[in-house]
């Protein structure tokens, strides 16, 4: 497997469940993975899971604590929680796909760089 798709699936478990990337990061960090940039990409969705996980903590202690009063999912207080929950749940969305997406873009230019080198190397060989 190469770099581009261990850091694919490290982001992409990373989103999923923060169960699932404490298991994929944890193999990573174990195995003493060679390649700084896969412990790079490590690092980045370990800040990038914790933050969110704070957040969805912090508003799910606030809706525990709203549903102690009586009429709490009838209020503004409520109608506050879900729209606020929405938005970081698209926040987490957009993040990891730009993640993604750019780690793809990343490995597809070096890979063309590769290449033209190589083709140039190729042609001077020639001549």
């Amino acid at each position: 497997m190469n770099n581009m798709w261990k850091k694919v699936f490290i982001l992409l478990s990373a989103y999923l469940s923060a169960i699932a990337f404490a298991v994929i990061g944890g193999i990573v960090w174990y195995k003493n993975e060679e390649n700084e940039e896969i412990k790079k990409t490590t690092k980045l969705a370990l800040i990038i899971t914790l933050i969110f996980s704070g957040i969805s903590a912090i508003f799910s202690i606030y809706n525990y604590v709203g549903s102690l009063w009586s009429h709490y999912y009838s209020t503004g207080a409520y109608e506050f929680y879900k729209v606020i929950n929405t938005f970081v749940n698209i926040a987490k969305i957009i993040v990891f796909a730009v993640l993604i997406i750019r780690e793809i873009i990343k490995e597809s230019k070096s890979k063309k760089i590769i290449s033209n080198e190589k083709n140039q190397n190729d042609s001077k060989n020639i001549n």
